[in-house]
């Protein structure tokens, strides 16, 4: 990736020291203290933005001292500053034979399970093993379907969330499936297990969101620029102190059910970015991931109008969790 290829190059005259495999490295000076360590890698790593060095801050390939850090740490004097470049991702996804969870299949779309750890397209740090790379092998003719990095890719789930997720098979198919969730006439309900219970049975959630304005990647209920979001939810069942839930989307922003669910003082368990660590840990046997599912999907077939209505429980580490949860 030509853009990357001058990484090293300083302010001043210290040439950092380079290893075999491609790691370069800084020893910071007393005058560099005290600086975030992304603003600090911006002076000292041009052309590369803040923004890609704060990517590879959040993917491990920034380490202080040998350890990986947040972007936020401030700099201290005599820290060993190292960065490693990951090869380039290749500018169009290879097709890789990996299972996949066909619930439908047609001409037009596919729609998938997806199980949770699944990566829907490639980006920085996922290059491969992502749903696209399964997708390209099973269809063989997605060709550049909605976007070259992202063919036959309508609308995503986290990496963590499981559940049902539609997929174009051609340019027609696509435009029509992307208006229906732009016009909210796609049918959209989750299952979640979070800390705490609600006030009410059922309500509805109408906040903005955007992004976080300190910490950019992260979302925000109510940012000072944001759009709007809507959420219906449903209590399914009381496990104790944790309650199974149902939401519907009315409108499809980033993390919106995480953001919106956070924003009730009712965090999804297990999710990392807008959990509670302390109160994950003392749920017995609590998964590494956040207990989200894409439970029912629904939409019109863009080819004859037809009404889709698809429906997948969720899987074994969330069914087991509550398992456990009404046991005790």
């Amino acid at each position: 990736m030509e853009p990357d290829k001058h990484v090293g190059r300083q302010p001043d005259d210290t040439p950092p020291e380079r290893a075999a495999d491609g790691t370069t490295s800084w020893q910071l000076t007393i005058d560099e203290a005290g600086l975030r360590l992304d603003v600090w890698l911006a002076r000292h790593c041009a052309p590369l933005s803040r923004s890609r060095l704060q990517d590879l801050i959040a993917e491990g390939h920034v380490t202080v001292d040998g350890r990986p850090v947040a972007a936020r740490t401030r700099t201290r004097p005599g820290q060993q500053v190292s960065v490693t470049l990951p090869p380039p991702v290749a500018a169009e996804p290879q097709p890789e034979e990996l299972p996949l969870d066909v619930v439908y299949e047609d001409a037009d779309l596919l729609v998938i399970n997806k199980p949770p750890g699944v990566v829907v397209h490639p980006a920085p740090g996922h290059a491969g093993g992502t749903l696209v790379n399964a997708l390209l092998h099973h269809c063989g003719d997605l060709g550049g379907v909605g976007g070259v990095e992202r063919p036959g890719i309508v609308h995503r789930l986290d990496k963590d969330t499981c559940g049902l997720l539609v997929v174009a098979k051609h340019d027609a198919a696509h435009l029509a499936l992307a208006a229906q969730f732009q016009t909210g006439d796609v049918g959209r309900c989750y299952l979640a297990l979070v800390h705490g219970r609600p006030a009410r049975a059922q309500g509805t959630i109408e906040t903005t969101i955007g992004r976080h304005p300190v910490d950019r990647k992260r979302m925000a209920a109510n940012p000072p620029r944001g759009k709007p979001a809507i959420s219906h939810y449903e209590v399914v069942e009381n496990l104790g102190g944790i309650t199974l839930m149902r939401v519907r989307l009315e409108t499809g922003r980033t993390h919106q059910i995480r953001v919106h669910l956070a924003h009730l003082g009712l965090p999804i368990i297990g999710d990392p970015v807008y959990g509670s660590r302390a109160r994950d840990r003392a749920v017995p046997g609590v998964p590494a991931r956040q207990m989200l599912h894409a439970a029912e999907l629904a939409f019109d077939h863009p080819a004859d109008g037809r009404r889709l209505v698809f429906q997948r429980p969720p899987p074994a580490d969330m069914t087991d969790l509550m398992a456990r949860l009404r046991a005790l």
